[in-house]
């Protein structure tokens, strides 16, 4: 847009304050004044209101005060009041103060500098230049808060965006945050062992999917926990129950599931009624992603059981009718939970029902798919097994990240690597390859380890072993990208280099699932930055035109 100059506003710093027991002074009589007291009580401080005595008082703040819930000193302003009517353990200064007069009014002008030079936290009504903070146009759910701020420009977007935000989340999400912030609390009471572990602004570890060695129980659950906060749909979140955690968060093992079957290596021929299996792709995200033939099959199945890496967009296109489990494939139980798996759609088979195995991209590609349909064959039910692809988010996010896999001249030929193998150990690197790209799933939550591999060869004792073999190692200013929820809304894109991905991917966090890409391609479309890395927010939809339906750029 031209025309217009653009604002030296900077954005606000938006906090969360404890204000409980706090003392604020509210300043004025009106009904803003009515609703800075609402909002002071609601925070648990106790607002004193100074104004001149009328009988123009909001009726609701006139039973606040006959209750005895708000103070009225009954008089103007006096700048003693700001030392005076405080709390006794910070000498009687008052926390905050609200001025609900005009910003012409004679007084406001000089209360608010009164404030500044005293470093007490200042709020007017209609006038940003007198303020020091800023009211959010909130929405509460319990410990659920949202807010919403448009940082003082007065263009009364903030409420609608909030009520456009708000009806799109499920109800009682604000009992979740409760109840799995109860789980959290037993699980570690606030021995916080990670920086940040229990704070609401910072991002996900890389290190959420990665598999430890040595956890306790509780350390485990701990991480179990916030795999299904991180994975499991909001609206499944917001109906989770007691029986749910504890579901989630018993620990189980091999000789906890179902014995009925025989070794894997011996064949059990299995009487089926009618029933079969359908492993399917659901592809990298999109609904609109996903093929024809998977869609028929998440309307008709009977039973789903889907990965937990399947985003909410397309579980929502599950009908309600349709019972869903969502894999628990936290780390380190995967082998147990994919026994788990196996056996309900085994028993769904049996009772006659058509199960879908619902997958994330396409289920033979690092989608252990071939696994389950070799399971399923050994135990006489080859015939009973359909397979439909998907999209894989190894080809189809980069595409939508603006990253061609090929390009000539650039690249001829394209390597889809894992970043973990069984038992969750490294796999052996690629050499470097100017012609080649390199996509990497199931990588981020090593990536420092993965960047030194490929640039140095690993430790010294593996430095040694890759000059021995000659493989060529990658050098640091090679192009690289970390494409994160791939068509999602909150996709992410974060373009650097391998000399400064792994400081990149520290510093803005971890957003899940996520790969990772080498190679000129990377920066082949949007050029160099001179800066370390760029970071890209959002997914900007497909939009239909004319019969056609392209990715809006």
């Amino acid at each position: 847009m031209t025309g217009f100059p653009k604002s030296p506003m900077k954005n606000h710093l938006m906090v969360g304050l404890n204000a409980n027991g706090n003392i604020h002074i509210i300043v004025g009589t009106n009904s803003i004044a009515a609703g800075r007291c609402s909002q002071s009580l609601g925070a648990g401080a106790r607002p004193i209101l100074i104004g001149p005595d009328t009988s123009d008082v909001d009726f609701g703040l006139q039973r606040k005060i006959n209750e005895g819930l708000v103070q009225w000193i009954k008089r103007d302003f006096e700048e003693q009041d700001l030392f005076c009517l405080g709390r006794d353990d910070v000498g009687g200064v008052v926390d905050a103060v609200f001025i609900t007069d005009s910003a012409s009014h004679p007084q406001s002008s000089k209360i608010s500098e009164l404030c500044r030079y005293s470093r007490i936290p200042v709020n007017a009504i209609d006038a940003p230049h007198l303020c020091t903070f800023t009211l959010l146009s909130t929405y509460t759910d319990g410990p659920l808060q949202i807010g919403v701020t448009t940082n003082g420009r007065g263009c009364r977007l903030a409420g609608r965006i909030r009520r456009a935000v708000v009806s799109s989340l499920p109800p009682n999400l604000g009992a979740a945050c409760e109840r799995l912030g109860a789980v959290r609390r037993s699980l570690n009471p606030m021995s916080v062992t990670i920086p940040g572990e229990w704070d609401d602004c910072t991002e996900q570890s890389q290190l959420l999917n990665r598999i430890k060695t040595g956890e306790d129980a509780k350390e485990r659950q701990i991480r179990w926990l916030a795999q299904v906060c991180e994975y499991w749909p909001l609206n499944r979140l917001a109906a989770i129950t007691d029986a749910d955690i504890d579901a989630v968060m018993t620990p189980w093992s091999s000789s906890s599931l179902p014995t009925k079957r025989k070794c894997e290596t011996e064949v059990e021929i299995i009487p089926v009624k009618t029933g079969r299996i359908i492993l399917a792709g659901s592809g990298p995200g999109h609904p609109d992603l996903i093929t024809h033939a998977t869609y028929k099959a998440i309307q008709t199945a009977d039973l789903v059981i889907a990965d937990k890496l399947v985003p909410s967009s397309i579980l929502n296109l599950i009908p309600c009718r349709t019972p869903v489990h969502i894999a628990r494939k936290f780390p380190g139980n995967a082998a147990a939970a994919q026994k788990e798996i196996e056996m309900l759609a085994i028993d769904g088979v049996q009772s006659g029902k058509v199960v879908l195995r619902l997958k994330q991209g396409d289920p033979f590609v690092y989608g252990r798919g071939g696994e389950e349909v070799i399971t399923f064959q050994r135990l006489g039910l080859g015939s009973r097994v359909t397979t439909i692809p998907g999209i894989t988010s190894a080809l189809g996010a980069p595409l939508l990240a603006g990253i061609p896999v090929t390009h000539r001249g650039a690249a001829d030929q394209v390597l889809i690597c894992t970043g973990t193998i069984q038992d969750g150990k490294s796999p052996i690197p690629p050499e470097y390859v100017p012609s080649r790209t390199v996509v990497y799933l199931m990588a981020l939550h090593r990536i420092k380890d993965l960047v030194q591999d490929l640039v140095y060869g690993g430790t010294a004792r593996e430095r040694m072993i890759e000059r021995d073999a000659g493989r060529t190692l990658w050098p640091l200013d090679t192009p690289c990208a970390v494409v994160e929820r791939g068509s999602c809304p909150d996709q992410r894109v974060i373009r650097s280099t391998l000399e400064y991905i792994t400081e990149a991917v520290d510093a803005v966090g971890s957003r899940p699932p996520g790969l990772l890409m080498l190679g000129a391609t990377c920066h082949i479309l949007g050029g160099r930055s001179t800066h370390p890395w760029v970071v890209e927010e959002g997914f900007q939809e497909f939009m239909a035109h004319d019969g056609c339906t392209w990715m809006r750029g």
